[in-house]
């Protein structure tokens, strides 16, 4: 019998608890607005770490969905938490402002993939 969630997913959503798909196949954070991603074109755990770091490091160091300040570092803090723990890294908010920089909106796709496979070396993000 073909698995239903694939297990990379439920790992994926281990480490968002408010998370949740949709009927459009989105992976969406419940964290703050609008953070969300399709999973329809994800095949791999590393089709899915791309998504996580080109399509939510954004949520994770620059997103103001609140007139409180206080409260947008709470949630950029909560989205950088659940990105680490997916990937199994500790990126601070300034890094992970270099990660949205680089690839965020998936900008550069192939260095997306350079950084992950290199282990998440900031220097690859550094490079021009």
């Amino acid at each position: 019998m073909k698995e239903l969630i694939n297990p990379i997913v439920i790992t994926l959503m281990k480490a968002f608890p408010q998370s949740f798909i949709n009927y459009n196949c989105e992976f969406i954070t419940g964290i703050g607005e609008n953070q969300y991603f399709r999973l329809n074109d994800c095949y791999t755990e590393l089709d899915i770490a791309c998504k996580v770091l080109e399509w939510l490091s954004r949520a994770a160091c620059k997103t103001q969905l609140s007139h409180s300040e206080r409260k947008n570092r709470v949630l950029q803090k909560e989205m950088r938490d659940c990105i680490n723990k997916y990937l199994g890294t500790s990126f601070t908010a300034d890094e992970m402002r270099t990660i949205y920089n680089k690839l965020g909106n998936a900008c550069d796709h192939r260095k997306t993939i350079a950084f992950i496979l290199c282990g998440y070396d900031m220097s690859i993000l550094e490079e021009e």
